[in-house]
């Protein structure tokens, strides 16, 4: 006899996936509307309708709300980078850069992430994190440095490269991929940010009141710049703009916090990877983007550099010294903190994609 219900293994790992799945094609959705509509308007509207319902959920469990200038002051300030700047440049690059590139370069913020951390906080990088922000550079140079400046380096031959002596980095990378990079910037410094927010206000909570006011500098702009962004919208493109809102934002948002609480935030985010594979998959079906071979390169560099980012104090130790090394890094007492620091601040960001 058949059963209907899948087993709760198999239940468990589709809920553990389902964030990163609504997140990776949320920017589908929102590429697929974007010819009708216009970037700060989407943006809007993607975080305005998702903070009032992360802050419905929020009363309805008892959480409590900010108190005091330096909760409200910490919240204003992740707005405007993780909610305002993050969520705006994502827009603004969607213009000109397909959902499953966008993806990739966005989620390539766990190398900045680790840049920042050790920079602001003195956080472990290591021999794996270190070779992990060495294969993301290069994963990034594929994906937007001009095809033939990459083969004068690889092959040592200054002729080929040559002919674009006068060209400039912002001029070979394209205007989406330089939004997206920017996009991933406001991320990460969201994600280091979140931290020190969360030692002032819940953290569910903060992320709901910053959709709402990050959202609110994007209608501004949208209202002074932007002309009839809705007028053109058809009924399928207001059905994709509620999925990515209600889908991929709130109900993301709430199912990874759901797994954060229960202690799975290690797991979490090592599957940060998994939102840009479901965005290059579904945006191939739906959408026909098609990467050449070395922006599949570049993504597949990317791809790995975070997993190595994420997963770098899972991964064994080497060393020069052998077990002597082994036994100096455990003792330090920046080891265990920095995993439980970058795991804890992958989270909140994540949500606002």
């Amino acid at each position: 006899m058949l059963h209907p219900r899948l087993p709760s293994r198999v239940q468990y790992v589709l809920l553990l996936l389902s964030p990163f799945f609504f997140w990776g094609t949320a920017m589908v959705a929102m590429k697929g509307v974007m010819p009708h509509t216009a970037p700060f308007f989407m943006a809007a509207m993607r975080l305005f309708p998702a903070g009032l319902l992360i802050l419905v959920a929020t009363v309805l469990s008892g959480r409590s709300q900010p108190r005091g200038l330096k909760a409200w002051g910490w919240i204003a300030l992740f707005a405007l980078v993780d909610g305002t700047l993050f969520q705006g440049f994502l827009a603004l690059g969607l213009q000109d850069t397909g959902a499953g590139l966008g993806s990739v370069l966005i989620d390539s913020q766990p190398l900045l992430v680790a840049l920042l951390s050790a920079w602001f906080f003195g956080e472990y990088i290591g021999l794996w994190g270190g070779l992990g922000l060495l294969l993301g550079l290069i994963g990034i140079s594929a994906i937007g440095l001009p095809e033939h400046w990459l083969i004068a380096l690889l092959t040592l031959d200054p002729t080929l490269g040559g002919q674009t002596t006068s060209v400039t980095m912002g001029q070979s990378l394209s205007w989406g991929e330089g939004m997206m990079l920017l996009a991933s910037l406001g991320m990460a410094l969201g994600t280091v940010m979140m931290p020190k927010v969360s030692e002032h206000v819940d953290p569910v909570v903060a992320t709901g009141w910053h959709a709402i006011l990050g959202a609110i500098p994007l209608w501004g702009l949208s209202w002074g710049w932007e002309t009839q962004p809705w007028q053109d919208l058809t009924l399928w493109d207001w059905g994709a703009l509620t999925y990515a809102t209600v889908f991929g934002t709130a109900i993301a948002y709430g199912l990874f916090f759901n797994f954060a609480a229960q202690g799975n935030l290690t797991s979490l985010s090592s599957l940060t990877f998994f939102t840009p594979v479901f965005a290059l998959l579904f945006g191939y079906w739906l959408l026909g983007e098609i990467l050449t071979p070395l922006q599949m390169a570049g993504a597949t560099l990317t791809l790995g550099s975070v997993y190595l980012i994420e997963r770098r104090q899972k991964l064994p130790r080497l060393s020069w010294r052998g077990s002597g090394d082994k036994d100096l890094s455990s003792e330090s007492p920046s080891g265990p903190r920095c995993e439980t620091s970058i795991s804890h601040s992958s989270g909140p960001p994540a949500a606002s994609r």
